[in-house]
């Protein structure tokens, strides 16, 4: 008798398990679609002059139309509102996939020093323009954060300070840099830079919208072919050394790739919040994830809803972008705990 329901416990166990997983795998899906039509309109939107592209836009732009009327919105008819949700989609995916192994690798402050770091590229590329006329503020963030990025893999590796000390120089230093040459700027002609410290979606662009599109679709590609490597630096990274695995490409690729996606970031997240997007997702999967894999998927779910919850916020109210998002973020993060029967869980390597 005992063993007949200990049979049956454990098949309404395993068909609960299954039917969480397709759950998660159809969010997914989901999450993929929704990512390929904005990267879809992105394209759509760069071409629009072109012939074979142009019917293809303004069929897009007719759908945008009716969704607003069957929604009772007035978001979708817009082309700019099309670039803020895409640059927000993407950011919901690539932040919580890089984040998973930062927070598992206990490198969650890296996120924040490079967002410092992307600040002083930032500030840097408001000066050069208005010293010499290249206005491209994302593309100096962007090489400065990855230099940032690189300097604080080099010092890790080659000095003797603890722990992460190399970051909280990198993180002060380079904030440091960022306020000079903004007090500097000032003083020329005027910079304004508060819409990068906290996120606006009103500086979003066409050409931050493609440069977001690029660096998601290069991320994503890199962690599905370096994912075992990834993985098992995470864990061991002693036990990969034994196995000869270059953990110092390894890293710096991590790294790399993180800021990227904190540039990526920065307008819709704003330097201040952007770390909590590579964070929060996943410390609410973490809750009640049964492995690695299982928190990543549910990362980038949360991530999804954090965006599509904040943004809808940000729009309504007339809010920051950045702060809406990661309050939404931190709801979900406090409802998992609700659920979680053993709160933080012990995740396992598969």
């Amino acid at each position: 008798m005992t063993d007949n329901v200990d049979t049956t416990v454990a098949r309404e166990t395993d068909s609960g398990r299954d039917i969480r997983r397709l759950l998660e795998l159809a969010g997914l899906a989901v999450t993929g679609t929704v990512s390929l039509v904005m990267i879809a309109f992105i394209v759509l939107f760069w071409l629009q002059e072109q012939s074979i592209a142009s019917g293809a836009y303004e069929q897009f732009m007719i759908a945008g139309q009716w969704l607003d009327h069957y929604l009772g919105t007035n978001v979708f008819k817009w082309a700019f509102m099309w670039q803020q949700l895409a640059m927000g989609v993407l950011i919901g995916i690539v932040a919580p996939l890089i984040g998973t192994f930062l927070v598992h690798r206990e490198m969650a402050l890296i996120g924040e020093t490079l967002a410092h770091t992307a600040f002083a590229g930032v500030a840097i590329g408001f000066a050069a323009g208005t010293l010499v006329g290249i206005n491209v503020p994302l593309y100096f963030a962007l090489v400065v954060s990855i230099l940032g990025a690189l300097g604080v893999q080099w010092l890790s590796e080659h000095t003797d300070t603890y722990g992460d000390v190399p970051v909280a120089i990198m993180l002060t230093g380079s904030f440091a840099v960022g306020t000079l040459v903004i007090s500097w700027g000032r003083g020329q002609r005027g910079i304004s830079i508060e819409g990068f410290l906290w996120g606006d979606l009103s500086i979003v662009t066409a050409s931050s919208a493609r440069l977001m599109a690029v660096l998601s679709v290069i991320v994503v590609a890199v962690v599905i072919y370096t994912y075992k490597q990834l993985v098992f630096i995470t864990f061991d990274e002693q036990a990969a050394r034994v196995a000869r695995l270059n953990v110092t490409a390894y890293n710096t690729i991590l790294v790399v790739m993180t800021a990227v996606v904190v540039v990526g970031s920065m307008q819709v997240l704003g330097v201040i919040l952007v770390a909590g997007m590579l964070v929060i997702p996943v410390a609410a999967a973490s809750q009640i994830a049964h492995g690695f894999r299982e928190t990543m998927y549910l990362s980038v779910l949360f991530g999804q809803l954090s965006i599509v919850g904040g943004l809808a916020m940000a729009i309504n109210y007339g809010l920051p972008s950045g702060g809406s998002i990661i309050v939404v973020a931190i709801v979900f993060y406090l409802a998992t705990i609700g659920l979680s029967s053993d709160g933080v869980r012990s995740l396992s390597m598969h």
